[in-house]
């Protein structure tokens, strides 16, 4: 193996970050990719592969799947107040730049775009959809999954909102998007990644709880 293959970082791409933080209790795979934002920057390929013997066989199907894409320079955590950064972070989502991020409770963090009262109905309709889509696992229907989209034209061609629910260390988060929805871009990867690092300097729920307070208060 040469010396400039084995000095490469890895970090997920947007569909890795999807497959990584699809779940509450995510499974072996979702957890080996969750490692790859663990740290303040990515890893060294030979690191990460050294850390468990099971990740040479996840990064083979990774790289095959595009959930990891290789790179020669080391990417560092958003490292900001999130208060400050999660409206910057969540803009880029959108194709019309409208915006919230909500707690899996419904409780708004962060929004551009929306006024506060917009922001605040979607929060807490999307976390109705969350109680209605558990109600209906129970009851058997494997339709009910994790995002919804709403539109208002007849032909669907584009959605007026949609509803998606990741889960960054146990806690669930609801990215609400007005009209396309852009997640396929390196602004979702930041933004998980950002919420993960400010989980390593607070508890989670902590960490959501205090931006949320800040936003209801500031705007």
């Amino acid at each position: 193996m040469s010396r400039a293959h084995e000095d490469l970082f890895l970090m997920l791409t947007p569909a890795g970050t999807l497959r990584a933080h699809e779940a509450a209790v995510p499974d072996a795979t979702g957890l080996a990719l969750q490692s790859l934002m663990a740290g303040a920057s990515a890893p060294l390929r030979q690191a990460w592969l050294a850390a468990h013997p099971g990740h040479e066989a996840i990064l083979a199907t990774s790289l095959e799947e595009g959930w990891i894409h290789e790179v020669s320079r080391p990417l560092r955590a958003p490292d900001t107040k999130l208060d400050n950064y999660l409206p910057h972070a969540i803009a880029g989502l959108s194709g019309s730049r409208t915006a919230a991020l909500a707690s899996d409770e419904g409780f708004c963090l962060a929004r551009t775009g929306y006024s506060e009262e917009e922001a605040e109905t979607l929060c807490a309709a999307a976390a109705d959809f969350f109680d209605f889509a558990a109600r209906q696992r129970q009851r058997g229907w494997a339709g009910s999954g994790r995002a919804v989209s709403f539109h208002d034209g007849i032909d669907m061609l584009l959605p007026t909102t949609t509803f998606m629910l990741f889960w960054v260390d146990g806690v669930g988060y609801w990215l609400i998007l007005g009209g396309e929805p852009l997640v396929n871009n390196v602004a979702f990867v930041e933004l998980v990644w950002g919420l993960r690092a400010a989980g390593t300097k607070f508890t989670p729920r902590a960490a959501d709880v205090q931006a949320g307070r800040r936003f209801q208060s500031g705007g």
